[in-house]
C-alpha cells in the first residue's frame, strides 16, 4: 500500500500530463497493487455475499483519468484509487462495497451512492412505509461502532412526494444511502489491512441486503 500512497501523494503535487507521462511506470505499479487488493477483496466478499457476480478488479476499479468537460477543476487525474464491488460491477445500481485509497483520506464502506431516481424513490418508499428493519441495522452495536452514521448529502426539508412531518423524515432526506469507515495511512501499511477491510464489509452486509431488497423485488 505504501507504493500506492507514495504515488498518489506525488500525483497530487504534480497533477499534469507531463509529470504523469514521466511517471507512467510508477502509476502502473501502483495500479497493479491496487488491482491485487481488489481481486483479493472480490474473492473474499463472494464467500459471504453470493449476490456479487464479478470476478476481477477490471470490472470494479474506477479509472484514474478525470472527465473535466463540466468541471471547474481541470486537473486531469484523480488523486485516489477506488473500486466498487457489487452485482454487475462498478456501474451497478445495486448496493455494494467500496474501497477508497487516498493519502490521509482512505476508507471502506458502500451502500448506494447517488442512485437513479427510480431506485432512490423505491428505497425512500420502503423507509416511509416501515423503517423498523433499517433502524435495527443502524443501531446494532457492532454496526454502529464501525459505521456511526449515514453519510452523504440531504435535501433541505423533504423529498418531493413525502411529508416533511413524517416520523422517518431524518432517513428520508438522504440523497444517497451510504456508510464509511475511515482508515489511516498507518492502517494501510499493516499486514492485516486487507482482512480488516473484509471484516468491515461483513458488518456492512445487512445494510446492503436491506437496500437491495427495497428495489429488487
Amino acid at each position: 500500500m505504501q507504493t500506492i500512497l507514495n504515488f498518489l501523494t506525488d500525483l497530487k503535487n504534480n497533477n499534469n500530463r507531463e509529470w504523469f507521462a514521466d511517471n507512467k511506470l510508477r502509476y502502473e505499479e501502483a495500479k497493479n497493487k491496487f488491482f491485487d487488493l481488489t481481486d483479493f477483496l472480490i474473492l473474499k466478499i463472494k464467500e459471504f455475499d453470493k449476490s456479487v457476480d464479478v470476478n476481477s478488479a477490471k470490472e470494479c476499479a474506477f479509472r484514474i483519468y478525470k472527465d473535466v468537460r463540466f468541471s471547474k477543476d481541470k486537473t486531469p487525474y484523480k488523486t485516489n484509487m477506488g473500486a466498487y464491488i457489487a452485482k454487475g460491477g462498478k456501474k451497478s445500481p445495486f448496493a455494494g462495497y467500496y474501497i477508497h485509497i487516498e493519502p490521509n483520506a482512505s476508507f471502506a464502506g458502500g451502500g448506494i451512492y447517488c442512485p437513479q431516481p427510480a431506485v432512490l424513490k423505491a428505497v425512500r418508499t420502503e423507509i416511509a412505509e416501515d423503517a423498523t428493519e433499517l433502524y435495527s441495522i443502524l443501531k446494532n452495536k457492532s454496526f454502529h461502532t464501525v459505521f456511526p452514521e449515514l453519510y452523504g448529502d440531504k435535501v433541505k426539508t423533504a423529498p418531493r412526494g413525502f411529508d416533511k412531518n413524517h416520523p422517518n423524515i431524518g432517513l428520508l432526506r438522504f440523497k444517497s444511502y451510504t456508510v464509511i469507515h475511515k482508515f489511516s495511512d498507518n492502517d494501510l501499511t499493516k499486514p492485516d489491512f486487507a482482512e480488516k477491510i473484509i471484516s468491515t464489509f461483513k458488518i456492512q452486509k445487512p445494510f446492503n441486503d436491506y437496500l437491495n431488497t427495497c428495489f429488487s423485488e
